[in-house]
């Protein structure tokens, strides 16, 4: 691989519940509001868990055709309108993107379980009124590489072109590889992150019968409370989280603003159990190691961490005893941890989040964790709960999912 390539950041894209707006999204976070409330799309009465980060009224700015958003699943609009305005920031549009090297462009934007929606419809459909009553668009709309490929199809991109699935550790997964093509010469310029889509009747049912949420029925605001000693379980959350990556050379060719540098990724597994981390942090910890590895850099050079933080008791725990071990100097390293505010948006978790860490970089500001009233003992880092002025340099964020897979993610300032 040729890691002579340098790999940046030129675009930004998110379909939130603070919205679509990246630096709107941004200065929620930095003002530490939080996007939890009851759920109003469907009826959870019988619900143990009874909210979560939702998007409501989610508006496609006219990103997608009104009949093709009409059809498709929550899914695939989240990423195309979430990917449409981080193309836009890089000033790539459906026209000039013709006149571009289309076989060196391409789109790699992961999904942990696709078109739910779409899905569970269809069931409900077949078992009521027949096969023959079944929507014809079920299988393109329900699998996860659809987004990409729409997307793909709207701006002629006719290079590496897939998602992966890798739960909640997705959109790292995604992006790392995304740099990789890159690094490689394979591909010029890559579209990237996570998507999901998860908040309905069968998502929030699978997730409650596994008993992985908060049940702060009486107070949603106050339920995802990352590294707080009363923390009961994760707050769903959704949305898209994308990034624009391409070779500093192409960019610099186009004229385009560059927001950031991805410096390197790394991915491993616990190889332990379905759902829960290693207590002893070992898979996290050779996660990040490799990371820094791969990024070129040593441990000292970091300078701000987004956490996975999930607020579970035993994955916070987990990170913090990987990170503690990483780290020779944590009390100089910000940490914080966004779920604590939009809640945990799985396969877009790692995507929302990497927008998050470059505008950090971009804003020499990060956000606070909010609910962090009585923190685990030993936590070295320094863990803000008000808006913080940090002028950093680099920055690492974490992503782990069920199965035990893990995905670290560097970015740092661009010089």
């Amino acid at each position: 691989m040729n890691k002579n390539q340098r790999v940046v950041v030129t675009g930004l894209g998110v379909a939130s519940c603070f919205g679509n707006d990246v630096d709107d999204f941004y200065e929620k976070l930095l003002c530490g509001e939080s996007g939890v409330k009851k759920i109003s799309q469907f009826d959870v009465e019988e619900f143990p868990t009874q909210f979560a980060a939702a998007i409501n009224d989610f508006d496609t700015e006219d990103l997608i055709d009104r009949k093709q958003a009409r059809r498709i699943d929550k899914f695939i609009a989240y990423a195309l309108v979430a990917g449409k305005k981080a193309l836009a920031q890089a000033g790539i549009t459906e026209e000039n993107a013709r006149s571009l090297n289309s076989p060196k462009l391409g789109a790699i934007i992961g999904s942990g379980m696709g078109g739910m929606q779409i899905f569970y419809d269809g069931v409900v459909t077949l078992r009521d009124k027949g096969v023959r009553r079944m929507n014809p668009f079920f299988v393109p709309f329900v699998i996860t590489n659809m987004s990409g490929a729409l997307l793909a199809m709207d701006y002629g991109f006719m290079g590496p072109n897939y998602s992966l699935s890798t739960a909640c550790a997705t959109g790292n997964y995604s992006i790392i590889n995304a740099a990789n093509h890159i690094r490689s010469g394979m591909a010029d310029l890559i579209v990237t992150g996570g998507v999901e889509a998860p908040i309905n009747s069968i998502g929030l049912g699978g997730f409650c019968a596994c008993r992985a949420l908060s049940s702060r029925n009486d107070s949603p605001e106050e339920a995802s409370r990352p590294f707080d000693k009363a923390r009961d379980g994760f707050v769903m959350g959704e949305g898209a989280g994308i990034l624009v990556l391409e070779s500093l050379e192409h960019a610099e060719k186009r004229g385009a603003k560059i927001l950031a540098e991805y410096l390197g990724g790394g991915v491993t597994c616990d190889a332990h159990h379905m759902t829960e981390p290693r207590g002893d942090g070992l898979g996290v910890k050779s996660c990040v190691e490799e990371a820094l590895k791969d990024a070129g850099i040593d441990e000292s050079a970091i300078d701000y961490i987004n956490a996975h933080a999930t607020s579970t008791p035993l994955g916070d725990v987990a990170e913090l005893n990987a990170v503690n071990q990483v780290f020779s100097q944590p009390e100089k390293i910000y940490m914080n941890a966004t779920k604590s505010m939009i809640g945990h948006g799985l396969g877009a978790a790692g995507g929302l989040e990497a927008v998050v860490s470059v505008k950090a970089l971009e804003t020499g500001e990060i956000h606070p964790t909010i609910n962090l009233t009585d923190p685990e003992e030993g936590i070295r880092f320094q863990l803000p709960t008000k808006r913080t002025k940090a002028p950093i340099k680099a920055a690492l964020s974490n992503s782990f999912g069920f199965g035990g897979h893990n995905a670290s993610i560097i970015f740092s300032k661009f010089e």
